[in-house]
């Protein structure tokens, strides 16, 4: 069981509409946590604990589109609707915002990548990261890497993220566990 803490931080990465199941690169049955995340977002926010919202802002000549020679299709293209947060997701005005991949030649998976995401949780004497959001095996799973990288304690909030595939999700989360992440759920939240 965990207590939140003045020092702990909410990361909710990805969860844009390019990423739900009517996005242009879908995670399946990526909208059917936004509740779960809601409730991760209303909790810190009615604890006064800061949270940080990840976003990949591609510009449209970014090296991770297909068209440019990269892998995936064109998606989260600054200010278009695939690149807005997910309808139904509740962010709070408060919210950092972080904007990563927004440079044309830099790949971006952790949301520490090219970012000022360090500094900001630095600033705020922040200790320990809960991460949800999309997708498991790619940003989720390289933003904490980089928060345990960096220092930090990092629970992956397990019932609030989507990965591409059962498996390797699966294996994301293993991955994880070897690496020192903390794999929770709510129900091992004390909420006092």
């Amino acid at each position: 069981m965990v207590s939140l803490t003045d020092r702990d931080a909410l990361i909710v990465v990805d969860m844009q509409n390019d990423f739900m199941p009517w996005g242009s690169l879908p995670v399946p049955e990526a909208d059917k946590i936004i509740p779960k995340v809601n409730k991760y977002i209303k909790l810190f926010f009615e604890r006064g604990l800061p949270i940080f919202a990840t976003r990949d802002w591609h510009p449209e000549n970014h090296i991770s589109f297909k068209v440019n020679g990269g892998k995936w299709p064109v998606h989260c293209v600054q200010w278009s609707r695939g690149a807005d947060f997910a309808e139904g997701l509740e962010i709070p005005p408060e919210t950092f915002i972080v904007n990563k991949g927004d440079r044309p030649e830099l790949e971006a998976y952790s949301g520490f990548q090219g970012t000022v995401l360090n500094e900001l949780l630095k600033e705020r004497g922040i200790k320990r990261l809960f991460v949800c959001g999309v997708a498991t095996e790619f940003c989720v799973k390289n933003t904490c890497i980089g928060g345990i990288n960096l220092g930090y304690t990092v629970f992956l909030l397990n019932d609030a993220v989507k990965g591409i595939g059962e498996e390797s999700s699966q294996r994301a989360v293993e991955e994880l566990l070897r690496g020192g992440c903390i794999v929770l759920e709510k129900r091992d939240l004390i909420l006092v």
